[in-house]
């Protein structure tokens, strides 16, 4: 007999439904093509995308923090600040009759800032939280699951925005689908909390014993856990924003279709909910290892596009975004489940921290490279 949730679990997947739906429209797609409304460069681009990743590594304070607080409290807290930033961002397309666009641009990369750092704060305790009422032998199926709600949600997120934006958006739209963003969001924290509270973190007490950074870090398989997400994160890193950039720019794609084709993406992300028995049974090194030469071939496809060897149509951009949705569902879920079994139940918090801050650093520092980079081409 397969193991069961947990009761109240399916609060979790309500959840993953609308917090989906919600940042998905700010640090995705739509807010490229906003921030590319006002004139914004590769770099600037590079700046938005890699943000929430590096503002990840507050989490290493942060998880002392959350045996004082508890995990529940701790996320809700920072989830409902990010909310208000989101307000703030609805309110920015409507400032255009009195600022010009740099100021503009501005404004809405402090607002991610804001919404970025509490975000970065607040989620170190959402991984040790989850990993304290799944059980171990169905945390790959729990993975999946939630994986494929959050995809779901996306591709309707997307859906939506398309529809909203159309072929040569103006400012309404843009601040429309930014309430949207936001309303959505306030929705989320509703079923956030009803999830299970779960075991207490309790993992520090009042010892002023440091925590043992280097020791976690050089963990044997810890260690090998890291190396593998600084890889993929050089490799995955500025994809999603740039081939955004690219359909804009010279795939002649009109805001519109450049939102129905990156809704692709998630329809692929859907794809592996077929994966979670299997990930459970054989492990995750070979879903890893499949992942990981999916996405060789998506790159190679990209590069064969930007280069013209290959033409730039529609059915070929629905196929890229397709197996880029299914190759990167199925690295995280199979890495997010295989730093479940590998971090220790004393010092999960911060074990978490450690392997959340590194891979996302490289994650945000690699769009940002990238954007110098070609800055640096066009220039």
């Amino acid at each position: 007999m397969k193991d069961r949730f947990p009761p109240g679990i399916n609060n979790a997947f309500y959840f993953a439904l609308c917090n989906a739906l919600s940042f998905q429209i700010v640090l995705s797609s739509p807010m490229v093509l906003f921030a590319k409304s006002l004139g914004a460069s590769a770099t600037v681009l590079g700046i938005i995308t890699g943000m929430m990743p590096l503002l990840v590594i507050l989490q290493i304070p942060a998880a002392n923090y959350i045996p004082r607080v508890g995990y529940k409290r701790f996320v809700f807290s920072g989830w409902g600040i990010r909310v208000l930033f989101i307000f703030g961002m609805a309110v920015v397309p409507w400032t255009g009759t009195f600022l010009n666009q740099t100021t503009q641009l501005v404004l809405i990369l402090s607002l991610l800032f804001g919404f970025n750092l509490s975000r970065g704060i607040s989620s170190c305790a959402w991984l040790p939280w989850i990993t304290s009422i799944i059980p171990q032998s169905i945390r790959g199926r729990y993975l999946v699951i939630d994986t494929a709600c959050q995809n779901a949600s996306s591709f309707v997120a997307f859906i939506i925005a398309a529809w909203v934006l159309g072929r040569n958006p103006e400012s309404w739209q843009f601040a429309g689908i930014f309430t949207f963003s936001a309303l959505t969001g306030l929705w989320s924290l509703g079923f956030l909390k009803k999830i299970p509270e779960g075991s207490s973190p309790g993992e520090v007490t009042q010892s002023e014993t440091p925590v043992p950074w280097r020791e976690i870090a050089h963990y044997p398989p810890f260690r090998k856990l890291l190396r593998m997400n600084i890889a993929w994160s050089i490799g995955y890193g500025g994809m999603i924003a740039f081939t955004v950039a690219y359909l804009k720019s010279h795939g002649g794609f009109h805001d519109g279709q450049i939102l129905l084709l990156s809704s692709v993406y998630f329809l692929g992300g859907l794809a592996s909910l077929s994966f979670g028995n299997r990930m459970d049974r054989m492990g995750s090194k070979p879903i890893l290892a499949f992942a990981g030469g999916l996405w060789l071939l998506i790159a190679i496809g990209w590069t064969l596009l930007a280069m013209g060897i290959l033409p730039t149509s529609g059915l070929l951009v629905i196929l890229l975004e397709l197996f880029m949705g299914l190759g990167c569902a199925l690295f995280n879920t199979s890495n997010l489940r295989l730093g479940m079994v590998i971090s220790p139940v004393m010092g999960r918090s911060h074990f978490f921290a450690v392997f959340q801050v590194v891979s996302n650093l490289t994650l945000g520092l690699s769009p940002i490279v990238w954007g110098l980079l070609i800055d640096g081409l066009v220039w």
